[in-house]
């Protein structure tokens, strides 16, 4: 089964590829989430820019696009070696995405997508950690990097065959989150509701 790997790595990459941010906004008739917000084509500026219906359907897509390609080749027997760069193609499209000037989000959704199909007790255990520290916290971004730090203790814990792939995932959310944890360090970063509170400020005036 490796020798149709490959081909599971270019359709996850065209599949991540497809950022459903973007899309949804033009349907949806907001702003382009690329120039305005964060700038970050993802579900948490979504929520920003045209609120939850919007935001709850970007974030669907996502994980879709990252389940998707993980779950086919996963049922075809693919190794957790391959599975693990099929997953890290899904992410680079969304991150990267070919059919927008490579201007993506960040990936976390879709990484969340693609760890799903080892199991749905990993499954909630990660949705509860995220969920968990933004609440605590306030911070989305620090939701997810506090998700990628854990996830793969977390695997190795359920199912330690896909450990070395997912700490792989993890680096490149963590690398993704670069800036992030800068504004964080210094006490920089804007807590989501109080851009959720902004703009709905805004919308009054």
């Amino acid at each position: 089964m490796s020798a149709i790997a490959p081909v599971m790595i270019l359709l996850a990459y065209l599949c991540g590829s497809i950022s459903s941010a973007i899309l949804v906004c033009r349907v949806a008739g907001l702003p382009d989430p690329r120039l305005n917000g964060s700038g970050n084509p993802g579900a948490t500026n979504v929520l920003r820019l045209g609120g939850k219906g919007a935001a709850v359907a970007v974030l669907i897509f996502d994980v879709l696009k990252g389940m998707l390609p993980v779950w086919a080749a996963y049922e075809l027997g693919v190794t957790p070696f391959w599975l693990g760069l099929i997953a890290i193609a899904a992410c680079i499209g969304h991150i990267w995405p070919v059919f927008f000037n490579f201007h993506g989000g960040k990936g976390v959704a879709t990484a969340f997508g693609a760890i799903a199909p080892i199991g749905w007790d990993l499954t909630g255990v990660m949705a509860g950690t995220w969920l968990l520290s933004v609440l605590l916290s306030g911070y989305s971004s620090l939701g997810a990097i506090i998700s990628a730090l854990i996830a793969p203790f977390y695997v190795w814990w359920f199912r330690p065959e896909f450990t070395f792939p997912v700490a792989m995932l993890s680096c490149l959310i963590l690398m993704r989150h670069h800036d992030n944890i800068q504004r964080l360090w210094r006490g920089q970063e804007t807590k989501i509701w109080k851009k959720l509170r902004k703009n709905k400020d805004k919308k009054k005036e």
